[in-house]
């Protein structure tokens, strides 16, 4: 029988004037595997840390039956732990040279160690690489315990969890099943919520209609002429009389039922945004990027070397690759910000007609925290006010938000200001490193669209499979000290990808049978010396041959990426 891990009991938290959580009493049994979703600042963090203990409630108790662990949104984690799982992730001492994705690994690492009954897991895939996300989806799926889980992460939602907390004005909404069960019962809520909608006005239109009508005839009743005998005018009058008090009857009852009609509210629906951002300047060439790397260096570690890139004009492309292959040290490069302990040597043609607009994972420096959201976005913005709040709409802030200050915003709050930023810039090429970080899943489909319809050029870094299935229309791929350029979507890259490892495993194939061959033919001059051989350079030849083939072997086995002459 399953065992019940934790429950709460009236819990609220209130952040100034607004009670930020308030949610029905929650229960965590062992096994359960719950995503928990919502809006930006609609307090996903707070919640979790309030359940976890690492934060406490103004009011209301929460009972925990088991050992706790979390990992946490951000920062580092110092050594130790379950060498094996550090192993597993590749997990690294604490320093500030960490990649993003490494301090994930580190985070995760020290919360899978104390092998916890109830895991809390906030955004646990910030930064990770694909072979990160695979770790991380063995590791929940099988983990021996309850598990609690924020994330963005679409794939990793749909693959771990049976139950979903829907977070939204401070309450809490149990759905039965996963996340495809969780989407299909919102679908049928929002068509419900249409159809109410519709029907509710239609009756108000109806009913407004029926009074318009009364009052006509209230209108058309005439009182007795002064000239009409009494008798008359005695019939006149209780005619009229009772003509007003039937209309009067009826206008009542109207009015009754349309104060006691129940108040739909209308289904939110997003603006559409007329103007195409990004081509107010477009760039005319073919091209707007052209890079070419002999070396970057970070820390004394080569991370490119003769290898480079071209950015067509137009193109959405993602830049891939594993955890500290050098993704955000490149685009730092590209933005002329190598950093502390970075070498470059080589090239960066942008066009002329080119105006970049930087998104780096450090984005709350460019913003002002006590100015408010809309004072933010205006500041470099080229279009009017009522676009710039269709923006914002479509990033999923409320007509109110526009008004509240940075400063009091969620971390995702702060990104979703931050991008809005520089999509109304004057900028026809878009870099932006690791955007859906810290993202709710709603504004993350809101930010593709957008993304999708943008006119000019966009780089980005990103780890999220399901956003760059549907955004990019290209890719460049970190292999080895190398970039590979893949053309059209991620499916089509992969192909082109393995296509290539196949030939180049032919390739590598073919070279070991003729390095074989040589060393055949070697060995038999070597027995056998014709007459102008020297001994001691066939030995050096057959030396040098039986390295090569040696080390082509091994690059064959371990399916890396082989050598280049």
């Amino acid at each position: 029988m399953a065992k019940l891990l934790l429950k709460t009991e009236n819990i609220q938290k209130s952040y100034g004037d607004r009670q930020l959580l308030h949610p029905e009493n929650l229960e965590v049994w062992d096994g359960d595997r719950i995503g928990l979703i919502g809006e930006n600042g609609a307090g996903k963090t707070t919640l979790l840390k309030i359940l976890s203990g690492e934060e406490e409630a103004e009011a209301g108790i929460v009972h925990r039956y088991g050992s706790v662990a979390m990992i946490h949104q951000q920062g580092n984690e110092d050594g130790g732990g379950d060498e094996r799982i550090r192993a597993l992730f590749r997990a690294g001492e604490s320093r500030e040279e960490l990649s993003g994705g490494e301090m994930t690994r580190n985070r995760i690492s020290a919360a899978l160690s104390g092998k916890a009954q109830l895991l809390f897991a906030d955004e646990p895939t910030t930064d990770l690489d694909e072979e990160g996300l695979r770790l991380l989806r063995e590791q929940l799926a099988g983990y021996a315990g309850a598990l609690v889980l924020v994330s963005h992460d679409r794939a990793l939602l749909r693959k771990i969890c049976r139950k979903i907390w829907y977070l939204e004005d401070g309450k809490v909404t149990v759905f039965p099943g996963g996340w495809d069960a969780y989407m299909a019962e919102r679908q049928r809520q929002r068509e419900r919520q249409q159809f109410e909608w519709e029907q509710y006005r239609g009756e108000q239109k109806r009913l407004q209609e029926s009074a318009r009508i009364l009052a006509e005839r209230a209108e058309h009743v005439k009182k007795a002429p002064s000239r009409m005998g009494n008798g008359e005018a005695r019939l006149h009058k209780r005619e009229w009389t009772d003509a007003v008090l039937r209309i009067s009857h009826a206008k009542r009852t109207l009015q009754n039922r349309m104060e006691q009609m129940e108040v739909r509210e209308k289904p939110r629906a997003m603006p559409e945004i007329r103007m195409k951002l990004g081509i107010s300047r477009p760039v005319e060439a073919k091209t707007v990027l052209g890079v070419r790397c002999e070396m970057l260096k970070a820390g004394g570690t080569v991370l490119l070397q003769d290898t480079g890139f071209q950015l067509p004009t137009g193109s959405r492309t993602a830049l891939i690759g594993r955890n500290g292959c050098g993704k955000t040290t490149l685009l730092r490069v590209l933005s002329g910000q190598e950093g502390e302990g970075v070498e470059f040597r080589g090239t960066v043609r942008m066009n002329p007609q080119a105006r970049p607009a930087w998104f780096d994972q450090h984005h709350e420096k460019t913003l002002k925290p006590e100015r408010t959201v809309l004072e933010n976005i205006m500041e470099l913005s080229v279009h009017p006010e009522s676009e710039a709040r269709k923006v914002l709409s479509r990033l999923n802030f409320r007509r109110e938000d526009a008004f509240r200050t940075v400063s009091v915003l969620s971390g995702g709050e702060r990104a979703k200001v931050a991008l809005a930023r520089i999509l109304l810039t004057d900028c026809n090429l878009l870099v932006l490193d690791e955007p859906t970080n810290h993202l709710d899943l709603f504004t993350m489909a809101e930010l593709e669209r957008l993304l999708t319809e943008y006119g000019g050029t966009v780089l980005f870094v990103s780890h999220d499979e399901e956003f760059i299935r549907k955004t990019a229309t290209r890719m460049i791929r970190f292999d080895g000290q190398r970039l590979v350029s893949l053309e059209g979507s991620p499916e089509e890259g992969e192909r082109q990808a393995r296509e290539k490892n196949s030939a180049e495993e032919e390739r590598k194939r073919l070279m070991i049978s003729s390095l074989e061959m040589r060393l055949a033919a070697l060995a038999a001059r070597m027995s056998a010396p014709k007459k102008g051989d020297r001994p001691e350079s066939l030995r050096e030849e057959y030396d040098r041959t039986v390295q090569e083939l040696a080390e082509l072997k091994r690059a064959v086995e371990k399916g890396g990426q082989g050598i280049t002459h």
